[in-house]
């Protein structure tokens, strides 16, 4: 596994009406990604953006675009994120017909893999792709909304995923998605995380975007 922790601001917890520049704060704060979640309101129960947002923000951040999608029929929309600027798609296992077919576009187009897996979901679903992906995202809140609390149960499905991947000598980022605090990621990466998406802890923190991910840093070195 790779030592260093990423964190990935999520900006579904942003001002969109100042979206560029927040980014930029993130992306000169020390981040690693800039983490975006797309749901269509069928899959999950809210909408948020599309691949226009996307490529908006290519111009206010040289780090990776983490795609998140949290929609039906992801591979209908893959290449459109793909021209928009993103470096990384995720995709859900609960949401694809042919996951196998689906990564495999994903990384035909030039673009990073993920696969996630929704708090309910057992590991046992990403047996027979795992090997196939560049990143596995275990989801610690129920996809859709954000500010929820962490699911306390996630990191003892973390630490069961991360000793498959070193048994199969397997170098998978394992990315951790929703209810991250300052406060409980030590526990998350002692589990075995080694990239956090963050977006209430970071984009609504009082002491604001850089103190907040600074914060998360000293955490967790």
């Amino acid at each position: 596994m790779n030592s260093r922790i990423k964190i990935a601001p999520s900006i579904l917890s942003a001002d969109f009406a100042q979206l560029g520049e927040q980014v930029a704060e993130a992306t000169k704060a020390g981040a690693d990604y800039i983490h975006i979640d797309v749901m269509d309101g069928h899959f999950v129960p809210n909408i948020t953006i599309g691949a226009p947002v996307v490529a908006s923000l290519r111009s206010w951040t040289h780090l990776p675009l983490d795609v998140h999608l949290m929609i039906e029929q992801p591979e209908r929309y893959i290449p459109r994120f793909a021209d928009s600027g993103a470096n990384i798609i995720t995709v859900h296992v609960e949401a694809c017909s042919h996951l196998h077919q689906t990564i495999q576009l994903i990384k035909k187009l030039g673009m990073r893999a993920g696969v996630a897996l929704n708090p309910a979901s057992p590991l046992i679903l990403l047996d027979e792709i795992m090997i196939q992906v560049d990143l596995i995202v275990i989801m610690s809140v129920e996809p859709g909304f954000g500010g929820q609390a962490f699911i306390p149960e996630t990191l003892d499905k973390i630490s069961r995923l991360c000793k498959i991947l070193n048994n199969r000598e397997l170098a998978t980022e394992i990315e951790v998605d929703g209810g991250i605090t300052v406060n409980n990621t030590p526990r998350i990466t002692v589990a075995g995380a080694n990239t956090l998406v963050l977006g209430t802890s970071i984009f609504k923190a009082k002491e604001g975007i850089n103190q907040a991910l600074q914060g998360i840093r000293r955490a967790v070195n």
